[in-house]
């Protein structure tokens, strides 16, 4: 039970390729075998943390892998750093099988939301067309209203500029595992505001909008920071309703009328899902981010949300920060100060607290030139702005394709379904037709004893077993390229009594497309590039970068 224990704090931190341990030579057909087995070896002991782990907001060590430079004036690659950190006291409060139950049901949440979105884009796109009208707003979901969004095309707004570096102090920006805050997503840590205000962001590449929680807060969750006070920070500008900006959200007016002369604030209102949203005013502000050990770069009128109603599953967070491809994401508004590329690596989620990985706007050479770099391009929906849609051709467990129809993860001509990549959803969603074959393959190729869970679907026990080899998971897109994630990203412990590993892939919902999820993505490098409309991938153990 002891070794069991510390499997539990360390299992996905370790991943090794086993092989049989008898003595004698394995045949050819033994061989074939195993190139289609994932193993993991449970470890007799943890690494302890370093001096890394127990760090002050404005202080790092500096022996946490940040180097000190001079910052150029012509900044070309923004790297901020990404770290876990145990000092919230949020995660006193849910252990780790708490932690995925509120991951699964905040995916639900979530994947309803991106169903409805797409469900309604799709429909005021078709009655848009059906009326002669050639575009419509990229709309962010919400629920009621009598009137929808006018029609526009989307205005183009000026590139923020770089705000003078004054701060005499340290400003460090981190980026954690969301299970040090009870909480499936991965946060990013930025400044807010003139003097700069520290915030945890969850960073959503399934989400357009930049918003953090104001007050007068008139409905607010608790997060780990105080909540940012707008008239206190001299770099703060609302926007109106007449500003271009204001048409990219769906404005809130009460039944004010916006004019020229008496323009209202733009009031804004988005959803994530059922119970998720933020409401507010939408402005401009000043916003820092930390290069590495000291090293701030600031960003001017970015366009964000100041949200005074806020609810929903962002556990401990002080917003997000929207990285999808619609006009009002963080990417966008950057236009192509940095090349229009980011990239992220997420470090494995239940590893050591202390380990770090960073997100960087620009290119990233160490992946651009990795021997093992693949590429697949994004998909264009013709209604749906903000995901990154991937073109599925087939999916594999143990080395055995699975049969499925040519469409099932496809877009079809109502804009339903398709595959996108989502930061912001935990585990991994496939349709129904799908999702049933790649159970049933795995239950038929797994020779470990099949056990039930509340959580996930499939669970088998691992007891008595010291090392074990589950079959391999692999994606194909269309254009060739091979994901092939790790074994600790498609299974995931859950019980401490009896070992319990279960497959971490769920049926989504009716009405969601499938959605890779960020358990999927741990310990892979990914490279989202606009510029050439594509998504590069490596593996890669990301506390090595």
């Amino acid at each position: 039970m002891a070794a069991w224990l510390l499997f539990k704090l360390g299992f996905l931190a370790c991943i090794i390729l086993c092989e049989a341990q008898s003595g004698h030579s394995q045949s050819p057909q033994e061989k074939q075998h195993d190139a289609f087995l994932a193993g993991m070896q449970l470890p007799s002991q943890f690494e302890a943390p370093d001096d890394c782990l127990h760090t002050q907001d404005d202080v790092l060590p500096p022996n946490c892998g940040f180097t000190s430079s001079k910052l150029p004036s012509d900044l070309s690659i923004m790297r901020v750093p990404m770290k876990h950190r145990d000092n919230h006291h949020l995660h006193k409060r849910q252990s780790r099988t708490e932690s995925l139950q509120h991951s699964v049901l905040r995916d639900a949440s979530r994947m309803q939301g991106i169903g409805m979105k797409t469900l309604y884009s799709s429909s005021l796109a078709s009655s848009s067309q059906l009326n002669g009208i050639a575009s419509i707003a990229p709309s962010p979901l919400f629920v009621g209203g009598k009137d929808s969004p006018p029609p526009f095309q989307p205005p183009l707004m000026a590139a923020p500029s770089p705000a003078p570096n004054t701060w005499p102090h340290s400003i460090s920006s981190h980026v954690e595992s969301g299970v040090t805050l009870g909480s499936g997503e991965y946060f990013i840590d930025v400044y807010m505001g003139t003097p700069p205000k520290h915030f945890m962001l969850i960073i959503d590449t399934g989400s357009d909008l930049v918003w953090t929680q104001c007050n007068p807060c008139k409905k607010c969750y608790e997060q780990e920071d105080p909540i940012f006070t707008p008239n206190v920070s001299s770099s703060y500008r609302l926007l109106t309703c007449t500003d271009p900006q204001c048409k990219l959200v769906y404005n809130v007016d009460g039944g004010e009328t916006c004019s020229k002369q008496k323009p209202h604030s733009c009031r804004y209102s988005y959803w994530y899902g059922d119970k998720s949203n933020t409401t507010g005013d939408l402005a401009l502000e000043t916003i820092t981010f930390n290069l590495g050990s000291g090293q701030p770069y600031s960003l001017n009128d970015i366009v964000f949300g100041c949200g005074h109603s806020n609810e929903g599953l962002f556990k401990g967070a002080g917003g997000l920060l929207g990285l999808g491809k619609g006009p009002l994401s963080f990417p966008s508004q950057l236009h192509g100060r940095f090349g229009r590329k980011f990239s992220y690596c997420l470090v494995n989620r239940n590893s050591n607290l202390s380990i770090s990985s960073t997100l960087t706007f620009g290119e990233d050479e160490g992946l651009v030139k990795h021997p093992h770099v693949q590429y697949t391009g994004f998909v264009k929906h013709t209604y749906v702005t903000t995901f990154y849609y991937l073109s599925v051709a087939k999916v594999s467990v143990g080395g055995e394709d699975i049969a499925i129809p040519a469409t099932a993860l496809a877009v079809d001509k109502q804009g339903q379904g398709g595959t996108i990549i989502d930061s912001g959803t935990t585990l991994t969603y496939f349709v129904k037709e799908v999702y049933e074959k790649i159970a049933e393959a795995f239950d038929a190729q797994v020779e470990y004893p099949k056990v039930g869970s509340s959580l996930l679907d499939h669970c088998y026990n691992m007891s008595g077993h010291r090392q074990v080899q589950l079959p391999t998971f692999s994606i194909t897109f269309e254009d060739g390229a091979v994901l092939s994630p790790p074994l600790v990203n498609y299974f995931i412990e859950v019980d401490a009594d009896p070992p319990t590993l279960c497959l971490a892939i769920l049926e989504a919902p009716i009405g969601s497309p499938s959605i890779l999820g960020n358990y999927l993505q741990q310990n892979i490098h990914l490279l989202y590039d606009l510029e050439s409309q594509r998504l590069g991938f490596a593996p890669m153990e990301c506390s090595a970068i």
